[in-house]
C-alpha cells in the first residue's frame, strides 16, 4: 500500500515490415493537423537544472499517432506473454505493458541519429525505434527473420540503422556502453546525443556511477533514463534504495522527475534533456511509470504487489487511455474511430506473429557466426580435439 499511495486473410509483407508511426488511411472528426497546446497534469521534480515548461505543443495527428503506436505496443505484448505460455516463445521473456509512453514520448523528441540503449525490456523501445512487427515476434521466436537473426531472442534486440544498439541481459551494464555511444558522438563532432536506460533495480550499480562520473568530466552528450516502475523484480524502491528519488541521485549532475505515464510530459522532458546535453553535458532523467506484468513471465507480479495497485493504476493513469481521453476531449475523433484503430491493431499483430512462425530457425552454422573475425581459417573441434567439425569462413 506504500507504494500505491507513492503512485496513486493475410497482408502483404511490405505492410508487415511497416515500422510504427506510419500513417493510416483513417477519416477522423476535424482536421489532422489541429495544433494544441496541453498542460502535463505532474509538474516536473528538479535537481539543480530549471525544469522544462508544462505547457506542451502537440497537434491532433501526433496524438493519433501516439494512441496508435501505444494501442500497438500493449497488443504486441499481450500476444507475446500468449506466445510465451504457448512455449513459442522460450528463455527470459521481460514485458512493457503500462511503460509505452516512456518510448513513444522519448522518440518523438528525438531522431534516428541520435543513440538508445536499454536493458532486457526492449521490445517495445525497439518498435519506437523503427523496427518491426516481423522482426520483434521473429526474434523472440527464435526464427532467421528476427531484429538479430533469431540468435538474440528477447533480450536482445537490436537495430543499427535506427541507432538503437541492443536490449542487454546484464543489470546496468548498457548504462557505460550508453556513455561510450555519447563519447562518439562527440568525438565525432555530431549533434546528437545517447539515452542510456536502466530501471530503478539498477540504479544502485557502481558502474553505473563510474560511467556518469566520466560524462560530467568530459562534459558528454549522455543522457541516463531511470525507468523507475518501482519494483527491481519483486523488491520495491523503498527497500532497495536508501535514497529513490533517482532524478537526484547524481550529485553534480543535474535530474528531472518526469510523470512516465504522460506521453507529452516524455516528450518535452526528452526534447529539454536533448538541448540541455549538447551544451552542458549529462543529465538524469527517471520516468515515474509502472509495469502491469510481473518482472519477467515467471514472475506473476502478484506476490509483493495488491491486485488493487494494479487496477488502481490503470484506472488512474494509464497512458493508452490518458492520450484517448485528450483525443475524445478535443473532438479529434470519436470512440468508434479509436476502437477501429484498436482492430486493426490486433489484425496486423495477428498476421506479424503468423508470418514469424512460417519464418525458419537459423542454421546450425549460424552456432559458429558473429564470434570470430572472417577470414582467419578459423578451425573448430570436437572436444577430443580429434575430429574437425567446421573450419569457419
Amino acid at each position: 500500500m506504500a507504494v500505491l499511495h507513492h503512485l496513486i486473410k493475410s497482408k502483404p509483407l511490405t505492410t508487415l515490415l511497416r515500422p510504427i508511426s506510419t500513417p493510416t488511411h483513417h477519416h477522423f472528426s476535424t482536421d489532422s493537423s489541429k495544433t494544441l497546446t496541453i498542460e502535463t497534469s505532474v509538474p516536473y521534480k528538479s535537481h539543480i537544472v530549471e525544469p522544462p515548461p508544462t505547457s506542451i505543443d502537440t497537434s491532433s495527428s501526433e496524438l493519433m499517432n501516439f494512441f496508435r503506436d501505444m494501442a500497438l505496443m500493449r497488443r504486441m505484448e499481450i500476444a507475446s506473454d500468449s506466445l510465451y505460455k504457448a512455449k513459442l516463445i522460450r528463455g527470459f521473456c521481460h514485458l512493457y505493458d503500462g511503460q509505452e509512453a516512456v518510448a513513444v514520448g522519448m522518440e518523438a523528441a528525438i531522431t534516428k541519429k541520435d543513440s538508445v540503449i536499454t536493458a532486457y525490456r526492449d521490445h517495445c523501445i525497439y518498435l519506437a525505434r523503427g523496427g518491426t512487427l516481423l522482426g520483434a515476434f521473429a526474434e523472440l521466436m527464435g526464427r532467421q527473420d528476427g531484429c538479430s537473426r533469431g540468435k538474440g531472442g528477447s533480450m536482445h534486440f537490436y537495430k543499427k540503422d535506427s541507432g538503437f544498439f541492443g536490449g542487454h541481459g546484464i543489470v546496468g551494464a548498457q548504462v557505460p556502453l550508453g556513455i561510450g555511444l555519447a563519447f562518439a558522438h562527440k568525438y565525432n563532432k555530431e549533434d546528437n546525443v545517447s539515452f542510456s536506460m536502466y530501471g530503478d533495480g539498477a540504479a544502485n550499480q557502481g558502474q553505473l556511477f563510474e560511467a556518469l562520473n566520466m560524462a560530467a568530466l568530459w562534459d558528454l552528450p549522455a543522457i541516463l533514463v531511470c525507468e523507475n516502475n518501482h519494483y527491481g523484480m519483486g523488491t520495491a524502491e523503498w527497500r532497495a534504495a536508501k535514497s529513490p528519488a533517482y532524478y537526484k541521485r547524481g550529485d553534480y549532475v543535474p535530474g528531472l522527475k518526469v510523470d512516465g505515464m504522460d506521453v507529452l510530459a516524455v516528450k518535452q522532458a526528452c526534447k529539454f534533456a536533448k538541448e540541455y546535453v549538447l551544451k552542458n553535458g549529462p543529465i538524469i532523467l527517471e520516468m515515474d511509470t509502472y509495469r502491469y506484468h510481473g518482472h519477467s513471465m515467471s514472475d506473476p507480479g502478484s506476490t509483493y504487489r495488491t491486485r488493487d495497485e494494479i487496477s488502481g493504476i490503470r484506472q488512474e493513469r494509464d497512458p493508452i487511455e490518458r492520450v484517448r481521453k485528450l483525443i475524445l476531449a478535443h473532438d479529434i475523433a470519436t470512440e468508434k474511430e479509436l476502437k477501429d484503430i484498436e482492430k486493426d491493431v490486433r489484425k496486423e499483430v495477428d498476421e506479424a506473429i503468423a508470418k514469424a512462425k512460417e519464418s525458419p530457425m537459423p542454421d546450425s552454422s549460424e552456432l559458429f557466426t558473429n564470434i570470430y573475425v572472417k577470414g582467419y581459417g578459423v578451425e573448430s573441434f570436437g572436444p577430443d580435439r580429434k575430429t574437425l567439425r567446421t573450419t569457419l569462413p
